[in-house]
């Protein structure tokens, strides 16, 4: 009998995040970029608030196109902070346009930004076996890792926290307890 991961509670959008995309193997820049921009507006706050912001960020930052994010003007950005539906917070708004010139140029390196994230775990998801949410560590030391190079490259908000939360989100490690359905061993 399989048990899911308690962490989604009984929220429809979160069980949604939890079984359609947490944990998903993903090799999509604008999705990465997506996700790096939604882990770091959670920052201090709860997933489920930005969960339901999600829809107001993807209309603010042309969907997470990489490049025109990038060139987002200062008026542009206090525009967003002042009438979209995102986290008020201007350096998490500021961020998506420094976050976003930091991938074109590791795009410039590497091809393309998942090419570079996919390098730290070698290209293969790593599958932990976890027998409760409370045996998930909170960062390790790849989260540290990644932060510590994303913030030498001009990120922000990527902290180690927010680097393991992230590598989570797009399938970089997957933390699905044992007993979830969607833990690769029981699907």
């Amino acid at each position: 009998m399989t048990e899911n991961c308690s962490w989604p509670g009984q929220d429809p959008r979160m069980i949604a995040y939890h079984d359609e995309e947490w944990g998903v193997p993903t090799k999509d820049d604008s999705y990465l970029f997506e996700l790096i921009t939604l882990e770091g507006a959670q920052s201090g706050l709860s997933w489920s608030i930005v969960l339901n912001k999600r829809e107001g960020y993807q209309k603010a930052f042309h969907q997470f196109d990489i490049d025109k994010c990038a060139q987002l003007s200062d008026e542009e950005l206090l525009e967003i902070k002042e009438n979209a539906q995102v986290i008020k917070h201007m350096n998490k708004i500021q961020s998506v346009r420094k976050n976003a010139q930091a991938i074109q140029k590791i795009q410039q390196e590497y091809g393309s930004f998942a090419t570079y994230l996919w390098s730290y775990v070698d290209n293969e998801p790593i599958v932990n076996q976890w027998e409760s949410i409370s045996s998930i560590p909170a960062q390790n030391e790849l989260s540290v890792k990644l932060s510590k190079d994303l913030k030498k490259r001009g990120f922000s908000f990527v902290g180690p926290v927010t680097m393991y939360s992230y590598m989570q989100a797009v399938g970089m490690i997957n933390d699905h307890i044992v007993s979830c359905q969607y833990h690769p061993a029981n699907q």
